[in-house]
């Protein structure tokens, strides 16, 4: 993994870039762009935004790259998604969600590039495919009627289907969900109750297993949306090729205390490792919140539990190819953005405010990770 930090003075915009490029391989890139506020308004730093975009993909490093995937954090979802449509191309899936990047701007995001694979979008649905893989990405989708429980089952339901007309199941080729919660404090309940119940009815349980995810505070654009929904799905491995991560020395597993989701999820192909982690606060292996009321000793657990999800993933946080922050008090964002500062120098990673699902919890992050391996029984990526 190599990483480097573009200023592009003229945009007013910072891109951290993570490269992973095995030589004769496909290469895959993550960017977190952060835009100057310049005393603007959404359209002009948004504008600036996608400059910069356009420059970063222009450069030496991210040649022939195409992006894939996009998330816009947003500071006003409603008012700012429709901007954001007018000036999307359709090559991408993209998310946008409020949740507010703390760096007094109005809008962040995040960019996942590959080279080197064959990209459609299926009327909103991505699939990237290379060596007989096929990655599908799939994200913002919401409904407006109901109440959160039945909107995430509505919202699985829906995605079920779209797995299916391609050979697929939520539990065979899940690796990775993200559920926004509307007003978490109150409507999460709701979520996690529907995604149990739906979970028990497509063979995912604590005998088997469940899938790699993210339940957090964050505002879909329609007002009328309790929960977004966005979700990542691979064809054409092997099971032998995922494994689950637990690290019961620091934590518990999520059935315990009634929610349905893996700490993490290790993908191993001929040339390389994936690493999802969920997202992960500071708990201990009982289920409970420690530190209550302490950000920076919260901060510490939190990354000492996904270190050790990492290491039973036999990777290091030198491996991590981006970082999302959630925070639940504002007046913590200069501690937090010290701490990573001085921990995660080249990494990126983008501080957002998002209510974690306990009302204790002030903090929460996920991450990805990709690190070099040979594995001849697997396909490469």
């Amino acid at each position: 993994m190599t990483y480097k930090e573009i200023h592009f003075q003229e945009f007013g915009v910072t891109a951290q870039l993570s490269t992973f490029a095995p030589e004769g391989k496909v290469r895959e890139q993550h960017a977190i762009l952060h835009v100057e506020p310049r005393d603007e308004q959404f359209e002009g730093q948004f504008r600036r935004l996608c400059q910069a975009e356009q420059a970063l993909l222009a450069l030496d490093v991210c040649a022939g790259s195409e992006t894939i995937f996009k998330r816009y954090f947003l500071s006003d979802a409603t008012n700012q998604q429709p901007l954001v449509k007018e000036r999307l191309s359709q090559g991408s899936s993209v998310s946008y969600i409020q949740q507010p990047p703390l760096d007094g701007s109005k809008v962040a995001a995040w960019l996942y590039m590959v080279h080197d694979m064959d990209v459609e979008n299926h009327d909103g649905l991505v699939i990237a495919a290379h060596n007989g893989y096929q990655h599908l990405w799939k994200m913002g989708m919401h409904e407006h009627k109901g109440d959160s429980a039945w909107q995430t089952e509505s919202l699985l339901i829906d995605y079920e289907e779209t797995l299916q007309r391609y050979g697929a199941t939520l539990e065979a080729n899940c690796i990775r969900t993200w559920f926004y919660v509307r007003d978490v404090d109150t409507q999460y309940a709701g979520m996690v109750r529907a995604r149990r119940e739906n979970f028990e009815e497509q063979g995912l349980t604590k005998n088997t297993h469940f899938i790699a995810s993210t339940g957090i505070g964050g505002s879909p654009a329609d007002t009328r949306a309790l929960v977004q929904l966005g979700t990542y799905a691979l064809i054409g491995f092997r099971p032998e090729q995922q494994r689950y991560l637990y690290a019961k020395t620091h934590l518990n597993p999520t059935y315990e205390y009634g929610v349905t989701f893996e700490r993490g999820t290790r993908i191993d192909y001929g040339d390389r490792r994936h690493v999802y982690i969920s997202g992960t606060a500071s708990i201990n292996n009982r289920g409970e919140v420690l530190y209550e009321g302490d950000i920076v000793r919260q901060t510490h657990r939190m990354w000492e539990n996904v270190e050790a999800l990492l290491a039973e993933a036999e990777t290091t946080f030198d491996d991590v190819a981006q970082i999302i922050v959630y925070i639940r008090d504002v007046a913590d964002f200069a501690t937090v953005s010290r701490l990573f500062a001085e921990r995660f120098p080249q990494t990126p990673y983008v501080i957002t405010l998002a209510p974690v699902c306990r009302p204790t919890w002030l903090i929460e992050m996920e991450c990805l990770a990709i690190r070099q391996v040979t594995n001849p029984d697997f396909r490469d990526f």
